[in-house]
């Protein structure tokens, strides 16, 4: 016997919810009802309501913030998270990451061998197929709040005819010193990206359905541009922005007649803040 097929009753939350925003009755940036009065409301368990949100989230209307609850989405909106970007090094030599947050490996680093496929074997200028020195880690912080997987990866070329060529290098930041022990120079670029998720990805790093990743590939080269090490960080992008800090480089002429009068220093790029990179936005 035909008949139209009942609306599922998280469908009926995500369209109540959508006409209210759309209608204003829900402006950008106010808070949404919680999950505990919808749930009271349709008469249905909080598990519902979230697959409703989800679908909210999926479609851009709604953002979850930690802690705070659900809103409508606000090209204003701040997120929870701000992350500088960049690298410091002390007095001592030891390189952190400029956003000071206490990471700390879920578990060991997971050292293997792997062969660089052509994105990247095209991003460190080494020949597609070149053995290279890869780490994995899952790292945490704030009690597990925040998630982000980190992987290195070290061509075997960069270590040929020095004194470590059969060495193992450490993963970072002890790899920066350590590649200074070598005689390098070093300053990074830094290619940022969005993209969907892998099922894996986002089961490891607990994204919910449409929320998309956030990718950050962290280049090391030495003062010939040369490629050393190449980074791989992925993390949640829902709340989150990256802060960048830069100055406007002279050029070699007004340098120059900087120089030439007086007015300025001739200090090279290995003089300048480890923290600063060449920032690629993709």
């Amino acid at each position: 016997m035909g008949g139209t097929r009942p609306t599922a009753r998280y469908r009926e939350i995500a369209e109540h919810l959508r006409e209210r925003i759309i209608d204003g009755t829900f402006p950008a940036g106010q808070p949404l009802p919680s999950e505990e009065q919808l749930a009271r409301e349709f008469g249905v368990s909080r598990p519902t309501v979230r697959q409703g949100i989800s679908e909210l989230r999926a479609a851009g209307l709604v953002e979850v913030l930690m802690g705070r609850g659900m809103f409508v989405r606000s090209p204003h909106a701040r997120p929870s998270l701000t992350r500088p970007r960049g690298l410091r090094r002390d007095p001592s030599g030891h390189y952190s990451e400029a956003d000071a947050i206490r990471w700390a490996p879920a578990d060991h680093p997971i050292l293997t061998r792997t062969d660089a496929p052509w994105p990247l074997a095209d991003l460190l200028r080494v020949p597609p197929g070149e053995p290279m020195f890869t780490y994995d880690v899952l790292e945490t912080a704030d009690n597990g709040r925040l998630r982000q997987t980190h992987r290195t990866y070290v061509p075997f070329s960069v270590l040929a005819d020095t004194t470590q060529q059969d060495a193992t290098p450490p993963p970072p930041p002890e790899l920066f010193g350590w590649l200074e022990s070598l005689g390098h120079e070093l300053h990074w670029a830094e290619h940022v990206r969005t993209r969907m998720p892998l099922p894996d990805e986002a089961t490891t790093l607990r994204l919910g359905e449409g929320i998309p990743l956030l990718q950050l590939l962290r280049v090391t080269l030495d003062n010939q541009a040369r490629p050393l090490a190449l980074e791989e960080i992925r993390l949640p992008g829902d709340d989150l922005e990256i802060l960048y800090t830069y100055r406007g480089e002279q050029t070699a002429e007004v340098r120059r007649q900087l120089i030439t009068s007086g007015g300025g220093d001739d200090r090279s790029r290995s003089e300048q803040p480890a923290g600063d990179l060449t920032s690629v936005t993709e």
